[in-house]
């Protein structure tokens, strides 16, 4: 190979590399990871078993995936799904479920038409330093029951 070939392999290597390993070794980006979900699915446990409530936790990271599901024993099985969709909306949208749920009781319907709309208290984005680095969706007892343990997990981080 030629000095000038060789070279131009060097820089286009240099060229699309570069940008990884700057952003790899400069990223400070906060996130959510398995032990802080684990911390709070455990700790909306904790607040489900003080009232007897059988539920369903999902923690989701800040792209709409699932960490962390647990299924309490005698929570009906379509919980399972709820939850999920509670915490995709809560991520997705970057606020809790409750606020749809309130607009379409002041007649806002068409929420209802918006993709990855669970208009259903009980899913609440998670923060770290302003950032929004996850979500909890928690299903089966009433909303606003569903609405306590959530908000008693997110004080666990």
């Amino acid at each position: 190979m030629t000095n000038s070939k060789t070279s131009l392999i060097i820089a286009l290597t240099l060229f699309i590399a570069f940008p990884f390993m700057a952003y790899s070794q400069g990223s400070t980006q906060p996130y959510l990871n398995l032990e802080d979900a684990l911390r709070i699915s455990d700790a909306a446990e904790t607040r489900a078993k003080e009232d007897n409530w059988n539920v369903v936790i999902a923690i989701m990271d800040a792209g709409g995936h699932l960490i962390s599901l647990k299924r309490m024993d005698g929570t009906q099985i379509g919980s399972v799904e709820i939850a999920q969709a509670k915490a995709k909306t809560a991520v997705y949208l970057k606020r809790p479920t409750k606020v749809f749920e309130d607009m379409i009781k002041q007649g806002n319907h068409h929420l209802t038409t918006l993709p990855n709309v669970t208009a259903v208290e009980g899913g609440l984005p998670i923060f770290k330093d302003g950032t929004i680095v996850g979500s909890i969706g928690i299903s089966g007892v009433t909303s606003a029951q569903d609405g306590m343990i959530a908000e008693a997990a997110l004080k666990a981080l």
